[in-house]
């Protein structure tokens, strides 16, 4: 992926934040990270509203890294607005979450994500998850354009 195109990180836990910008620091991904702590600012950047509304500033992400549960507008709901929006839809979302509850495993795969991570609970495995996810993403998949 080009390292001018951000990755959108939607996540509202300080610790796991940080946690995986420090995984994309190891794993050399020199692409800009956005990040949004709840899904009405992740939606506010996705549509370019508010604070977001110049591209300039706010330009379309690459890949979207969402968790579910998120305060106000929850990822379950992000994820639906993202696949239901013509201009959105082929932005990759990578569903990354503490929750193995199968119904949420399903519900993310038929809204139309394009995976599903499960955050390991130790830092290590952690890192691990997030090195191995953005080798995947980041250097083997071919992503849409951005423009």
């Amino acid at each position: 992926m080009s390292a001018q195109h951000p990755i959108l990180l939607v996540e509202d836990s300080p610790e796991d934040a940080e946690a995986t910008l420090r995984a994309f620091s190891r794993a050399h991904l020199a692409n800009p990270v956005r990040h949004c702590t709840d899904g009405d600012d992740a939606l506010d950047y996705l549509f370019r509203r508010g604070a977001y509304a110049d591209p300039a500033t706010s330009p379309r992400p690459a890949v979207v890294l969402l968790d579910l549960n998120l305060p106000g507008t929850d990822g379950r709901e992000v994820l639906a607005e993202i696949k239901a929006d013509a201009s959105l839809k082929t932005i990759p979302v990578i569903v990354l979450t503490t929750s193995t509850d199968r119904r949420d495993i399903d519900a993310c795969y038929r809204a139309g994500a394009n995976s599903y991570v499960k955050k390991p609970v130790n830092l290590e495995g952690f890192l691990s998850a997030i090195r191995r996810m953005s080798e995947f993403w980041f250097d083997v998949a071919v992503l849409p354009r951005t423009d």
